[in-house]
């Protein structure tokens, strides 16, 4: 709905100013009405329910009641011996606490996880911007998004400026979406083509915008997919299947085997107490009581050796399920790589030279947080940087030494971008990085030296490394007017590549 509006009627049905944002009487009446802006989970099961449910199994309820009758009969003869049923049932509640501690410390680990980062929101509220914990955001918020934020909540862009963010959490697209306020959508498009918009959970990897909170918490897409796992119960797994069969069969082969033997003794008239307890021991010698307890002996080794690897299994049975899967279907880019990019070849005469122009021609940012060093932007430019880094090319050093004036922003008409700096002579130096087959056109190049630098990009591109091209000249005075046309011409060639 949100995406086929104009700025102005989102605006205007979500009662809210751009300049101001919510007064904090609107804000009180909105928390009152929506709630917080929060995924929900699923009620959380007491200690005593989760070891309650460990003993849902039909060769447990058997063995468990088979002792009881053992110790009962036991008792009642005057035997007391009490051995078997102790037994029996120190393996069956040793399994069980087994399962419990388990899942514990499963639920514990994932709960930290979610802890570990508050998600925290830049806001415009009574004409002030400031930072608040993104709970806390109702609709109709005016939100500040920056390179390096997630996206806090689902809203309508309002501003925008060279705004990329990606939705892989939502779409499964690694590639970061260039987004425009201005564009008005159609009805129904996919999420992936709602450019006007910004999801909850995505991340802000260059630019910065302004944009209106339109749903929060569970209205969101993501609070949509939270709602579907929380009533979605999980099928039993194919050792859950088996183990119940066998239980199943088990169970009832020997209570028809005992109900057998018992007839067969009482038609030869032996004592039909003595029949009895032959046939409860018979069931109780034929059931494998220790099956239970080996399984999850097995499966917990097999979750501990997961949990060493940072592979946190909540459910023990999900270990077998993983190693009975015959074919697994996955995103490459996160899953089985880091969805990092790393430069991994240069080619130029002067390498380094090389790495300090594609480290300039960026929008990446280099932050440092509590010691550390962190660059936000776009994966492919954050490459650049931090190999810039590695060679001892810090941009910020370059940009005091060089600073930059101005840009042309990165167009995927175009497929370039182009960075202007100021050289201490006081003279200018253009830098423009892009697609290689783009770029040569603008470059001072002969004909057979760029068939030898296609060759070299379709080489590279051959081995699954995406090729980026970098090219620049000096100038003594800017022209008036800095646009494509009389900046980007007579470029002086250069060129690098990466892999991810």
């Amino acid at each position: 709905m949100w995406e086929t509006l104009r700025k102005e009627e989102t605006l205007k049905a979500l009662e809210t100013d751009k300049r101001k944002g919510l007064s904090n009487e609107d804000i009180i009446l909105r928390k009152q009405k929506y709630g917080k802006n929060k995924l929900e989970d699923k009620p959380k099961e007491t200690l005593f329910m989760k070891f309650i449910k460990q003993f849902n199994d039909f060769m447990i309820i058997i063995l468990i009641i088979a002792s009881i009758i053992s110790a009962a009969i036991s008792y009642i003869q005057g035997e007391n011996d009490y051995i078997d049923s102790i037994i029996i049932i120190t393996i069956v509640i040793l399994n069980a606490i087994m399962g419990v501690v388990q899942e514990s410390k499963a639920e514990k680990s994932i709960e930290a996880l979610r802890k570990m980062t508050p998600p925290k929101a830049k806001v415009l509220r009574n004409s002030i911007i400031s930072e608040i914990n993104a709970e806390e955001l109702v609709p109709g918020d005016i939100i500040i998004l920056e390179a390096g934020n997630y996206v806090p909540a689902d809203c309508r862009l309002i501003e925008s400026h060279d705004l990329k963010i990606e939705e892989s959490s939502l779409t499964g697209e690694t590639e970061s979406v260039l987004k425009d306020a201005n564009i008005i959508c159609k009805k129904d498009i996919p999420i992936g083509d709602r450019l006007n918009m910004s999801y909850m959970a995505s991340i802000v990897v260059n630019g910065h915008a302004k944009a209106v909170v339109t749903d929060i918490g569970m209205n969101t897409k993501v609070g949509k997919i939270a709602n579907m796992i929380i009533q979605d119960e999980a099928p039993q797994t194919p050792i859950q299947k088996k183990l119940g069969q066998v239980g199943k069969i088990l169970g009832i082969a020997c209570l028809a085997i005992c109900f057998i033997i018992f007839i067969i003794g009482l038609i030869k008239k032996i004592e039909p107490m003595e029949m009895f307890m032959t046939s409860v021991g018979l069931a109780v010698a034929a059931i494998p009581e220790g099956l239970p307890a080996i399984v999850t002996i097995v499966l917990s080794i097999g979750v501990t050796k997961m949990a060493k690897n940072n592979s946190i299994i909540r459910k023990l049975p999900a270990v077998e399920t993983l190693g009975s899967s015959r074919v697994i279907c996955s995103d490459k880019t996160g899953t089985l790589t880091q969805n990092k990019m790393t430069v991994v070849e240069i080619k130029s005469s002067n390498p380094d030279f090389a790495i300090e122009l594609g480290t300039m021609c960026t929008d990446s940012e280099i932050l440092y947080k509590k010691g550390k060093i962190e660059i936000a932007g776009e994966p492919t430019e954050v490459a650049l940087v931090q190999n810039g880094l590695k060679n001892n090319k810090n941009k910020i050093e370059l940009y005091q030494k060089m600073p930059r004036v101005e840009e042309i922003p990165f167009d995927s008409n175009r497929k370039m971008m182009t960075t202007i700096h100021r050289l201490e002579n006081n003279k200018y130096r253009i830098i423009t990085k892009g697609a290689p087959d783009v770029l040569l056109n603008k470059c001072n190049i002969s004909n057979l030296e760029k068939q030898k630098v296609q060759r070299e990009n379709l080489n590279m591109a051959e081995k699954a490394l995406r090729v980026i091209a970098v090219s620049y000249k000096d100038i003594d005075r800017l022209p008036s007017k800095i646009d494509t046309e009389n900046i980007e011409n007579n470029l002086n060639f250069v060129r690098f590549n990466w892999n991810d």
